[in-house]
C-alpha cells in the first residue's frame, strides 16, 4: 500500500523550522544599523538591523538597562552576538541577541548630522530669520497624506473648537521615494497661489526610514524660502527632522499644530468674555454706590423736613438710575448680539457643516478644487470629498454653463 502523505499543521511546520534554525546556526556576530528601536516596558529591546540591501529583526531579552547605559539609539552602527530562531506565532525568523557593542553612527544618522551642520552654518536655523505665526489665521494650508491619521487628528481638533478658518489640503506622499518632492511642491504651490496664511507640514510617527523624506535638503530649502510661515508637525515628540529645524515653528504632533493655530483665537474670545464680565461688574458697582449716596442724602436732617424736595430729587435720581441701568443693559445686549453674530459666522464657515448638508468638494488629479466645469474634460479622474469619506469619479461629459457666470 502507498504510504499516506503527511499533512503538516502551521504550528508543526514553524516548530520544525525553528528546530532546524537553532540546531544549524551557532552563535555568531553581525554588524548593522539600528532601526525601529523599541525599549519595551517588559525589559526587552526590539530592533531591526539593516544595511544598504537587507534587514534583520532582532530581540535582546532583558536588555533595556544595557541599551540605556550604552546610549543605544536609532541610526547607530552596532555589532551584536546572538543566535537565529523562529518566532512561531508569526513564522518570522529573528536574531536573539546575547551581546551588544556600539561601533559608531550609521549611514543615515551620519548623513542627518552632516546636513544639519551644513544648513546650520548657512544660518537656516537662526531664530532671526523665522517668520511669526499669525495670531488669527483665516486660511490654513495642510500638506500631508489625505488618508493619514495626522490629517484626521488635525481636522478633529478644528471641528471640536469650531475654528473660524478655511482649511486647504494639499495632498502629498509622506513616506517613500516621492514624499520629499511632493511635500516640497505642496509648499511651493501654497506660496504661488497665496492660498494660506500659515502652512502646516505634518505626518504621524515612524522609524528613521519612514521619516527620512523630511530630512531631504531640497525640501528643507523650500521650507526655509517660504514666504508663508511654516509649522512642522512631523512624527512624535521624540522625533526630530531637518524640517523641524528650518520651519518657523516645530510642534510635537498634528493635534498640537491644530491647537496652536486656533488656540490664540480661543484666547482672544476668552479675553473678550473677561472684559464683558469686568464691565458688568464695574457698572453694578457704580450703581450700588449711587444708591448708597442717595439713601444717605435722603436720611439727612435737611431732606427730612422739605419732603417734597426730597421726593422730587429722589425721583430724578431714580429716573437717572433707571436710564443708566437701561443703557447698561442695552450695551450688554448689543455686545452679546455681536458675539452671537460672530459665533454664528464661525459655525457657518465650518467646512464640515457644508459637507454635512449633502455638498461635496471636487478635487482634480492635482488636488485643486474645481469651481468651473470647463477646467476639466471627459475621462478625467476626480475625487469628491464628502462629510464622511471620499469618492473616486470619472468625468463622462462636460457641459458649458448656460447662463452668465
Amino acid at each position: 500500500m502507498p504510504q499516506e502523505t503527511k499533512i503538516w499543521s502551521v504550528s508543526e511546520l514553524n516548530r520544525l523550522v525553528k528546530d532546524v534554525f537553532e540546531q544549524s546556526f551557532y552563535p555568531f556576530w553581525v554588524r548593522g544599523e539600528v532601526s525601529n528601536l523599541t525599549l519595551h516596558r517588559s525589559g526587552h529591546v526590539y530592533l531591526t538591523l539593516k544595511d544598504e540591501r537587507s534587514q534583520l529583526s532582532a530581540v535582546y531579552f532583558r536588555g533595556v538597562e544595557t541599551a540605556r547605559r550604552s546610549g543605544l539609539a536609532e541610526g547607530m552602527l552596532i555589532e551584536v552576538c546572538g543566535r537565529l530562531t523562529v518566532y512561531e506565532p508569526r513564522g518570522a525568523y529573528q536574531l536573539v541577541v546575547t551581546q551588544l557593542r556600539l561601533k559608531g553612527k550609521g549611514d543615515l544618522q551620519q548623513r542627518f548630522e552632516e546636513l544639519k551642520l551644513r544648513l546650520q552654518a548657512e544660518g537656516l536655523f537662526d531664530p532671526e530669520r523665522k517668520r511669526p505665526v499669525p495670531a488669527l489665521p483665516r486660511r490654513i494650508g495642510v500638506v500631508t497624506s489625505p488618508q493619514g491619521a495626522a490629517l484626521q487628528d488635525f481636522l478633529n481638533i478644528l471641528g471640536r473648537r469650531f475654528a473660524n478658518v478655511q482649511v486647504r489640503i494639499v495632498p502629498a506622499a509622506v513616506q517613500g521615494e516621492r514624499a520629499a518632492a511632493e511635500v516640497a511642491e505642496g509648499v511651493r504651490f501654497l506660496n504661488r497661489t497665496g492660498a494660506a496664511d500659515v502652512i502646516v507640514v505634518t505626518r504621524g510617527g515612524g522609524s528613521l526610514e519612514d521619516l527620512w523624506p523630511f530630512n531631504d535638503e531640497t525640501l528643507a530649502r523650500v521650507i526655509a524660502a517660504s514666504q508663508i510661515p511654516v509649522i512642522s508637525a512631523v512624527g512624535h515628540e521624540v522625533d526630530f527632522t531637518i524640517c523641524d529645524f528650518v520651519a518657523d515653528l516645530r510642534v510635537p504632533t498634528p493635534s498640537a499644530a491644530a491647537e496652536l493655530v486656533i488656540g490664540r483665537q480661543a484666547d482672544l474670545f476668552e479675553g473678550i468674555a473677561n472684559l464683558r464680565s469686568r464691565l458688568r461688574s464695574r457698572l453694578l458697582l457704580s450703581l450700588g454706590e449711587l444708591r448708597r449716596r442717595v439713601e444717605r442724602a435722603a436720611g439727612s436732617y435737611v431732606f427730612r423736613e422739605p419732603g417734597n424736595a426730597v421726593r422730587t430729587a429722589q425721583q430724578r435720581v431714580d429716573e437717572a438710575s433707571i436710564r443708566l441701568q437701561r443703557a447698561a443693559a442695552r450695551g450688554h445686549e448689543q455686545r452679546r448680539a455681536a458675539l452671537d453674530r460672530l459665533q454664528a459666522q464661525l459655525t457657518a464657515l465650518d467646512p464640515r457643516r457644508v459637507l454635512g448638508r449633502g455638498y461635496s468638494i471636487l478635487l482634480d488629479e492635482s488636488g485643486v478644487a474645481l469651481t468651473d466645469a470647463t477646467r476639466t474634460a471627459a475621462g478625467a479622474r476626480l475625487r469628491a470629498l464628502l462629510a464622511r469619506g471620499e469618492l473616486g469619479l470619472t468625468v463622462n461629459d462636460v457641459r458649458e454653463p448656460r447662463g452668465p457666470a
